[in-house]
C-alpha cells in the first residue's frame, strides 16, 4: 500500500554511477557452489571431485588411463584405443530475474524498491563477472518479461543496468505472467547450470493466482524447480512501511497492484494488526525460499544495501569454506 500526504515531494531518481558502485564491490566475490555447464574459460571451476565434467580432444590409450573415459567412436574409426580427459568446467553465467511490477514503484526512504532492485543486480554483476563470465538478465514489466542477452565484460552489463533504470513503471492491475509464471520462463529459457538471481519484493502480485491450492506462495513451485538445477540466490526487497505503519490519523492509501484508494485511519489497533500481518508475511516467504533451497539476501530501503550485500558475501565466503574443509 502506498500512503499519499498533501506534503509529499518528487524524489530525485539516483544515478547509475551511485547504484553500482563498482570499488565498493570490487573486493567481494560470491562463490558458487554447484556444479556449473560451460566452455568458455573464465575463473570459475566445477565443484564436484575430480578433474571436471567437460571431455578434452581425444588422445591414444595408455596404460593406467580408466576404462570409463574410453571414447569408443574413435577408437572404432582409428583402430587404436583412444580416451578422453575430462577438465574442469571454466564457465559461471549468471541469470537474473528482476522484477518491477506496480508493488516494486514504491519507497518511503533513501531509495524506491525498484532503483534497490537495480542495484541488487548491479551488485550481482560485479561480484560475478571475472574472464569469460556473463550475466543476463529477464525483466518484469508491464506484464511482460523481455530478456536482456548475457554478455561479458563491464560495458554491456552497464549498459544493461541502464536500460532496466529507463523501463517504464508498470500500470495498475497488469495482463500477462506473475512472478510465477517469470520464474518458469527464465527456467525453460535459460537450462545451462549456473547462478540463478530472483529480485523481488515477493509479494503476490496477481490476487489470482497469488497462492496455490496447498496455500504456498504460487512462486515457490517454480522456484523449486530452477534450484534443482541452478544456484538460486533470492534477493528480497523491502521499505519499512511494508512492514508497520506510522501514528499519523487518517490517510489515504493507494494499492499499486490493483489500482484501489481508501482512506483509513492509523489506530494503534489499526498499525497492531498491520505489523503482525506483515510480520506473518516475511515469514512465510523466508520459509518457502528455504523449502526452495536458496539462499536469502534482504535488501531494505532504508539501509546501506551496500554493507548488507558485503556482510551477505563475507558470511557465504565462510560457510562455502567450512563445506570445502568437511569435503576434503
Amino acid at each position: 500500500m502506498k500512503t499519499r500526504g498533501p506534503m509529499e515531494t518528487e524524489r530525485s531518481r539516483p544515478t547509475l554511477a551511485r547504484l553500482a558502485p563498482e570499488r565498493s564491490l570490487r573486493r567481494l566475490e560470491l562463490k558458487v557452489t554447484r556444479r556449473l555447464d560451460g566452455l568458455l574459460h573464465g575463473e570459475h571451476m566445477g565443484l564436484l571431485p575430480g578433474p571436471g565434467t567437460e571431455l578434452a580432444e581425444a588422445r591414444v590409450y595408455q596404460p593406467g588411463d580408466d576404462v570409463r573415459h574410453m571414447d569408443w567412436a574413435v577408437t572404432a574409426r582409428t583402430t587404436t584405443p583412444h580416451v578422453r580427459d575430462p577438465i574442469a568446467d571454466h564457465e559461471l553465467e549468471a541469470w537474473a530475474l528482476v522484477d518491477l511490477s506496480a508493488s516494486m514503484d514504491f519507497g518511503t526512504a533513501e531509495l524506491e524498491k525498484r532503483d534497490l532492485a537495480v542495484a541488487a543486480l548491479a551488485a550481482v554483476g560485479f561480484l560475478t563477472i571475472r574472464l569469460g563470465d556473463r550475466v543476463g538478465a529477464y525483466v518484469l514489466n508491464q506484464g511482460t518479461v523481455s530478456r536482456r542477452p548475457a554478455r561479458p565484460g563491464k560495458a554491456p552489463m552497464y549498459a544493461m543496468l541502464q536500460s532496466i533504470m529507463d523501463a517504464e513503471r508498470t500500470p495498475a492491475q497488469p495482463t500477462g505472467p506473475d512472478l510465477a509464471g517469470a520464474i518458469t520462463m527464465l527456467a525453460r529459457g535459460q537450462t545451462r547450470r549456473g547462478l540463478r538471481v530472483v529480485i523481488s519484493d515477493f509479494l503476490d502480485t496477481n490476487p489470482r493466482t497469488g497462492t496455490a491450492p496447498e496455500g504456498l506462495p504460487a512462486w515457490e513451485r517454480p522456484l523449486r524447480r530452477l534450484a534443482t538445477r541452478h544456484q538460486v540466490l533470492a534477493v528480497e526487497v523491502i521499505d519499512p512501511r511494508e512492514l508497520d505503519l506510522p501514528d499519523v490519523g487518517l490517510v489515504q492509501m493507494a494499492d499499486p497492484e490493483t489500482g484501489a484508494v481508501r482512506e483509513i485511519m492509523l489506530s494503534p489497533r489499526v498499525r497492531t494488526a498491520y505489523a503482525r500481518a506483515a510480520a506473518a508475511q516475511r515469514t512465510r516467504t523466508r520459509d518457502a525460499l528455504r523449502r526452495c533451497g536458496a539462499q536469502h539476501l534482504v535488501l531494505r530501503t532504508d539501509r546501506d544495501w551496500i554493507l548488507d550485500v558485503a556482510r551477505f558475501a563475507l558470511r557465504q565466503r565462510r560457510v562455502t569454506g567450512r563445506a570445502a574443509g568437511a569435503r576434503a
